[in-house]
C-alpha cells in the first residue's frame, strides 16, 4: 500500500516534487479542519457576545428609564407630601381657631372649657348653643325690619324736630323711603295695629314677643296686619310712611323689655356673626338667665328677616 503523497509544483524555475507521508497529510487536514472548528466556534461566540451586550444595553437604558421615572416619582411624591403637610398645618390651624371660637361660645354660655377634652365633644356641647341661637332670633326681635339703608336719629336725647325741645327719642328713626315693606324681626302677637293719636307716632303697629320683648313701628302709611293676629319673624306687618309728629318718610323703631326702653341700635345689628356683642352693649336684660330658660327649647324651621345692605355699623 502507497503511505505516500506526491505533491507537484510548476513554477517559472521548472517542476518540484514533494513526497508526504499519509500520516502528515492527515495531520494537515485535521489540523486545518480544527482550526476552522475553532474559527466557527470564536465567531458564533463573537456574535453571541454582540447579541449579548446589545441585551445588556437594552436592560440598562430600561433600568435607566427606569430610575428616572422612579425620581421623578419620589418628587412629586416629596411635592404631594409638603402639599399634605402644608394642608394640616392649615387645617390645624383652622381647629385652633375653631377651639378659641368654642372657647368664646362656652364662656358666653357658661360651659367650663377642659383643653384636654376632644374638639367634637365640645362641638356637641355647642351645637346647643346653635339651636339657641335659632330660638332666640325667632322669639326675640333681631336683625334689621326693613331694608337697611341708615339710621337717621339714634336713640337718646335730641332735639325733636319737629317739637324743637330736647328729649328723649325712645327708639331710632331708620332711613327709607315711602311705601318701604315692613317686616317682624321675631315672632309675635299683635297688640296694637291702629292711627294712635296721642303719643304722635302715626300709624302704629306694637309687637308683644316672648320673654317680655315688645317692638313698635311709628309713622306708617299702610299697616296690612290687625290686633289679636298671631304673626311669625320674616312676615310684611306694614309700609313706611310719614303719619304723626313725623319731619319726613322714615321709619321709628323701637324695642321694649318689660316696659324699658332699650337702644334698637344692637337689635338691629344682632345676628350670628356678632351674637355675643350684644350682651355686653345691652346689660339692662338679664341674659344669662334668659338662655338659661331658652336652652332646651328648639325652633324647626327658623325664619329671617330681609338681609341686611350693607353691614350695620
Amino acid at each position: 500500500m502507497n503511505e505516500r503523497f506526491t505533491i507537484t509544483i510548476h513554477n517559472d524555475n521548472g517542476v518540484r516534487q514533494f513526497n508526504l507521508h499519509r500520516f502528515i497529510m492527515r495531520a494537515l487536514l485535521y489540523s486545518v479542519s480544527f482550526i476552522g472548528f475553532i474559527g466557527l466556534v470564536g465567531v458564533a461566540t463573537i456574535l453571541y457576545l454582540n447579541y449579548s451586550v446589545e441585551e445588556i444595553d437594552k436592560k440598562r437604558l430600561a433600568l435607566e428609564a427606569s430610575y428616572a421615572d422612579l425620581l421623578a416619582k419620589n418628587r412629586k411624591l416629596d411635592q404631594t407630601m409638603l402639599g399634605t403637610q402644608k394642608a394640616l398645618e392649615t387645617k390645624k390651624e383652622e381647629l385652633d381657631e375653631v377651639s378659641s371660637a368654642l372657647s368664646d361660645i362656652e364662656a358666653m354660655i357658661g360651659l367650663t372649657s377642659v383643653a384636654e377634652e376632644p374638639l367634637v365633644n365640645r362641638a356637641k356641647q355647642t351645637k346647643l348653643t346653635s339651636e339657641q341661637m335659632a330660638t332666640l332670633f325667632q322669639f326675640i326681635p333681631s336683625g334689621s325690619p326693613i331694608e337697611y339703608s341708615g339710621i337717621t336719629s339714634k336713640f337718646g336725647y335730641r332735639m325733636h324736630p319737629t317739637l324743637g325741645r330736647n328729649e328723649l327719642h325712645r327708639g331710632t328713626d331708620m332711613r327709607a323711603s315711602m311705601g318701604t315693606p315692613v317686616f317682624a324681626t321675631a315672632d309675635a302677637i299683635v297688640e296694637y295695629a291702629e292711627m294712635d293719636k296721642k303719643s304722635g307716632y302715626g300709624k302704629l303697629v306694637i309687637l308683644q314677643h316672648n320673654y317680655g320683648f315688645q317692638s313698635y313701628f311709628g309713622h306708617l302709611n299702610e299697616i296690612v296686619i290687625k290686633s289679636g293676629q298671631f304673626i311669625k319673624k320674616g312676615d310684611l306687618i306694614a309700609y313706611t310712611g310719614n303719619t304723626g309728629l313725623s319731619s319726613g318718610p322714615h321709619l321709628h323703631y323701637e324695642i321694649r323689655f318689660i316696659s324699658r326702653l332699650v337702644n334698637p341700635f344692637w337689635f338691629i345689628k344682632w345676628d350670628v356673626k356678632n351674637y355675643n356683642e350684644i350682651f355686653e352693649k345691652e346689660n339692662k336684660i338679664p341674659w344669662q338667665s334668659l338662655l338659661t330658660a331658652t336652652a332646651h327649647i328648639k325652633v324647626q324651621k327658623p325664619t329671617q328677616t330681609p338681609p341686611l345692605s350693607p353691614q350695620v355699623r
